[in-house]
């Protein structure tokens, strides 16, 4: 009986070690989760309480204002802007961290001070969902009769758009933070995505390349010795060209055509249930069978290092573009609210987030 006891021991333990094997065998490495993530859908009571937390006002007031100032690399208006991005994100509930990527490049101008930030929800999880844009505002010299480049489309409003996305969903974010995920969210902020003279490959996308660089090239987890941050990037969300009428998103890189096509699925279901202003029929504005150009931008130096890249900027770009009247008075509002509300809905159902205490459904 002890011999048959023994055999019946050995028996089982190789069946476990046979399984441990196949389970291991069938899992996915943690940097490829993100090929085969599926994002959860909420429900319509879920969707009226995400969207009754959004203020287009509050933004415009508190985000985009503060913005609208000249913030070219090294001057005033860029440190002003950057304190204004920092003390917004530290003053919420998610406790983001909230860190500065700062370095010197030489430009047609000579050295000057570069300054990227970088918020991030929970930075011990492995993968992160980014949202980007670039708080410059393009350099133009001082003898334009006092006329100022405020940039507003390029791109006061994307960043604008990223701060009000975090404060109005403070609650629900700061239960992601807390719920062990290993998915995360990661909010980036560049600086010099403009060229200061003349686009080329050295004069411009400073902030991007720089960061791009330095998260290759750093351990991720910490202690890691095959992956790094390049790797925790789930999806890099680019918002650029953003606050002119009838906007349209066409598909840069079939890759992401998913997430475009998601995109549209949200804006056609807010649509269906009246949460979009002034959104006839006949409007839309994703356009995943739409293929355009690929476009250069600060999403650049990271799909070059093997990063999935989905690029939102309007196209064709708005009219005034690289004018003196991309400003306030040229947004249209209408077309930035329906925006804010169609990427706080992707961001939440990209995170799998259910939504605590949804509003009751409609009888």
């Amino acid at each position: 009986m002890a011999a048959f006891k023994r055999h019946l021991r050995t028996r089982l333990l190789s069946l476990i070690a046979i399984l441990a094997t196949l389970t291991r065998c069938d899992s996915v490495p943690w940097q490829e989760e993100k090929l085969k993530h599926e994002a959860t859908t909420l429900s319509s009571s879920e969707l009226s309480s995400v969207l009754a937390r959004t203020d287009l006002d509050q933004m415009w007031q508190k985000d985009l204002k503060p913005m609208l100032v000249v913030r070219y690399p090294g001057s005033a208006g860029s440190q002003d802007v950057q304190q204004h991005i920092k003390s917004t994100l530290g003053s919420l509930k998610a406790r983001w961290e909230v860190t500065e990527d700062t370095f010197y490049s030489q430009t047609p101008y000579g050295q000057l001070p570069f300054t990227n930030i970088i918020a991030t929800l929970n930075p011990a999880a492995k993968r992160q969902l980014v949202l980007a844009c670039h708080f410059d505002s393009k350099y133009y010299p001082p003898q334009w009769d006092g006329l100022e480049f405020l940039g507003a489309t390029d791109s006061a409003v994307p960043c604008s758009m990223i701060l009000e996305l975090a404060r109005s969903q403070d609650d629900e974010l700061n239960t992601v933070k807390d719920s062990g995920s290993d998915l995360s969210l990661q909010l980036l902020f560049f600086d010099g995505e403009e060229a200061l003279y003349q686009w080329t490959s050295e004069d411009s996308l400073y902030g991007s390349r720089h960061l791009a660089h330095r998260m290759a090239t750093t351990a991720h987890p910490p202690g890691a010795t095959n992956t790094s941050q390049i790797d925790s990037i789930d999806l890099f969300v680019l918002l650029d060209l953003i606050g002119g009428p009838n906007p349209r998103f066409g598909n840069q890189l079939s890759r992401t055509t998913r997430w475009l096509s998601r995109l549209q699925n949200i804006e056609r279901r807010l649509h269906a249930l009246g949460h979009l202003e002034n959104h006839p029929n006949e409007v839309q504005y994703f356009w995943p069978g739409l293929h355009v150009g690929l476009i250069l931008d600060d999403h650049i130096p990271f799909l070059n290092q093997g990063v999935q890249i989905l690029h939102l900027i309007s196209t064709p770009f708005p009219a005034v573009w690289h004018t003196f009247d991309d400003n306030e008075e040229n947004l249209d509002r209408t077309s930035i609210s329906n925006l804010n509300k169609i990427m706080q809905v992707f961001v939440l159902e990209y995170l799998n987030k259910k939504i605590q205490n949804p509003a009751p459904e409609n009888t």
